[in-house]
C-alpha cells in the first residue's frame, strides 16, 4: 500500500460519516414536522390547465430560497420539499401568488392565506445585500410560515412588494428609493 492510502481512507470514512449525519438530521426533521399540512394545490379548470385568475403584473423570474416557520429563519420547513433552495418564477395572480419552481413541485399560496409582505437581508441560509430578499408571510394551515424569494433584478423588489401588499390587503414596511430599470443597470 502506498504512503498515502492510510491517509485517504480515514478522508473517505469522514467524509461518509458526515453525510450520513447530515442525511440522518434532515430525515429527522422530516419527521418533527409530519404533522406540517400540505400546501394548497394550484387550482386547475376543466381543461386541467391553472385557474388563477388575472395575472397581476409580469412574472418575475428568481431563486425560491426555502419556506420556514414565521419569525424563525433558521427553522426550515422540509415537509413537503418546502426546505429545497431552487431556480423559481414567481407570479401575482388574482387567486394568489405562485412560485413556479424547476425541480420541485409548484408551491401555491391563495390570496386568503396571505399575512403580509416584507424585504430582508437573509433566512436559512441565503443572505444577500441589505433588502435584498422578498419574505412572504402566509398560513400553512394553522401555522404560520414565511416564504423567501430573491428575484433576478434587485429593482424588481418594491414593485413585487408592492403587488403582493395589494393583494393580501396589507401595508408595507418598504421604503425602498424608487426601481432603476432593466437597462439603467
Amino acid at each position: 500500500m502506498g504512503e498515502y492510502t492510510s491517509a485517504i481512507l480515514i478522508t473517505l470514512v469522514v467524509i461518509v460519516l458526515l453525510v450520513s449525519l447530515i442525511l440522518l438530521g434532515w430525515r429527522n426533521r422530516l419527521r418533527r414536522q409530519s404533522d406540517v399540512p400540505a400546501p394548497s394545490p394550484v387550482p386547475l379548470d376543466d381543461s386541467g390547465a391553472p385557474a388563477l385568475g388575472a395575472t397581476l403584473g409580469e412574472p418575475c423570474e428568481g431563486v425560491y430560497v426555502c419556506t420556514t416557520t414565521a419569525g424563525d429563519w433558521l427553522d426550515r420547513i422540509a415537509a413537503h420539499r418546502l426546505g429545497i433552495r431552487t431556480n423559481a418564477e414567481l407570479s401575482i395572480h388574482a387567486a394568489g401568488v405562485l412560485v413556479g419552481r424547476h425541480g420541485a413541485p409548484d408551491l401555491f399560496i391563495p390570496a386568503e392565506d396571505l399575512t403580509g409582505v416584507s424585504r430582508s437581508s437573509g433566512m436559512a441560509g441565503k443572505f444577500v445585500e441589505k433588502d435584498g430578499l422578498l419574505v412572504i408571510g402566509w398560513m400553512l394551515g394553522d401555522q404560520a410560515v414565511d416564504t423567501g424569494f430573491r428575484p433576478r433584478y434587485h429593482q424588481e423588489l418594491p414593485e413585487l412588494t408592492a403587488r403582493i401588499a395589494a393583494l393580501a390587503g396589507t401595508g408595507t414596511n418598504d421604503t425602498q428609493p424608487p426601481a432603476e430599470t432593466k437597462e439603467n443597470q
